[in-house]
């Protein structure tokens, strides 16, 4: 058992080294590390199947169906729409810009349930507005990357789909309304590091709005904001299931973009192609994670790992400490979607033991690999943001500093007060 996780691991880590995508390191190492204990046929055989029967999940449609509305809200004019009802209401304020980029974010990125979406769409708009007003193009980036992520968080969140199949069905209403709290709470814990940052640049208050221009600005977002009332407000009051859902968001999302008459049949086209591609990419991930999971299962590895991990303690916030430095760790080198497909099985039991529970541990893991997002190497919505600001991840680096400081305090907050998280789904019980 040992030398199959020996080879697992170093092949994997191996490979990731060597710049192999990471679904086809997951798969290699997972055929090398079952050719030591079985046939070559079998290997290959067992592999293929695990991967086909991991897909074979009903709630697993959802995620092709958000990726497709997210991508409609990003061609289709609501980010725009966002940006305006943002500015309107607190972009008078000293250097509101930043807080316009956190809270365009948070909304985008909840509708969306994207990361890259929010970080390609609002740093694109907003950016060149910011750079016009002598806002530093570094601090700029790092922001919309940081409050980019809340969206993985605040539902609804193709990650809590996945982590509530990986956990062995932990209810998907009570995991999307555990995120709104800790979200909201990482958005306003990123705009209060950004008001140290204006007051140190000492940034002059913009024009105030207007009270009709805040009324008719929010008229025209309310139908983008509506979205989350109705995707959420229906999965929770039981009147039809996240998969069914996502549906709800794409035929909801057509028809608001054909309103806004920002989508033509050319562009239909190339947002059907991206979808594509896109769930092309995340189904391979979780297929090939969940042959991995299996074969962590085969050896027996969760097991290897709770022993350990109670040997060291058993005072749960210790373990939950642990398990926290792990998962920052894991994130630095691995896409969210995997990791939670990885190590879900290995960690939840842990923690479940310890009396944790498994909606506030989804809660924990998300945030952590959010963090991962947005860290180099292999942090895909920094490297999105870069992009889009045309800066480089060296420059960003200082300014990013002080938020993943921020970012860590409020994971420890979430982490060592159950509550943050389980108040809301307990209260809709």
């Amino acid at each position: 058992m040992i030398i199959e996780i020996l080879i697992l691991v170093i092949s994997f880590i191996i490979l990731l080294s060597i710049g192999v995508p990471v679904a086809w390191s997951i798969g290699i190492s997972c055929l090398a590390a079952l050719l030591v204990s079985v046939d070559s046929l079998a290997t290959f055989t067992t592999v293929a199947q695990r991967m086909a029967t991991g897909l074979d999940s009903f709630s697993l449609l959802a995620i092709p169906f958000f990726i497709l509305a997210g991508q409609i809200m990003n061609q289709g004019g609501i980010a725009k729409r966002l940006i305006s009802f943002a500015k309107a209401l607190i972009g008078s304020l000293p250097g509101g810009l930043i807080y316009v980029n956190v809270i365009a974010s948070m909304l985008f990125g909840a509708i969306s349930g994207s990361a890259v979406a929010a970080a390609s769409a609002i740093g694109g708009i907003l950016g060149p507005h910011m750079e016009r007003e002598n806002y530093s193009k570094e601090f700029g980036a790092a922001i919309n990357v940081t409050s980019s992520t809340t969206g993985l968080i605040i539902p609804p969140s193709n990650v809590l789909i996945v982590y509530s199949m990986a956990s062995g069905g932990v209810s998907i209403a009570s995991l999307f309304l555990a995120g709104y709290i800790p979200g909201i709470l990482m958005g306003l814990a990123l705009m209060l590091m950004g008001t140290v940052w204006i007051r140190k640049k000492k940034y002059p208050a913009g024009e105030r709005s207007t009270l009709k221009l805040i009324s008719t600005t929010f008229l025209v977002a309310l139908p983008s904001l509506l979205l989350l009332i109705i995707v959420i407000g229906g999965i929770v009051l039981g009147v039809f299931t996240a998969t069914e859902a996502s549906g709800i968001a794409v035929l909801y999302t057509l028809i608001l973009a054909s309103i806004y008459k920002e989508i033509n049949l050319k562009k239909l086209y190339n947002i059907f192609l991206n979808s594509i591609g896109t769930t092309a990419i995340v189904l391979l991930l979780i297929a090939t994670s969940m042959s991995m999971s299996w074969v962590m299962s085969f050896e027996n590895i969760p097991q290897t790992v709770s022993e350990l991990l109670l040997g060291l303690s058993e005072n749960k916030y210790v373990i939950l400490l642990i398990i926290n430095l792990l998962l920052l760790f894991v994130g630095t080198f691995m896409d969210i979607t995997p990791a939670v497909l990885i190590f879900t099985p290995i960690f939840l039991p842990v923690v479940e033991n310890l009396g944790v529970d498994p909606v506030h541990f989804g809660m924990i893991m998300v945030m952590n690999l959010c963090v991962g997002l947005c860290t180099p190497p292999v942090g895909s919505v920094l490297f999105i943001g870069v992009g889009v600001a045309k800066t480089s991840i060296q420059k960003v680096i200082k300014p990013l500093l002080p938020l993943y400081v921020v970012m860590f305090i409020v994971l420890l907050m979430i982490t060592f007060i159950p509550g943050i998280s389980l108040w809301l789904p307990k209260l809709f019980e």
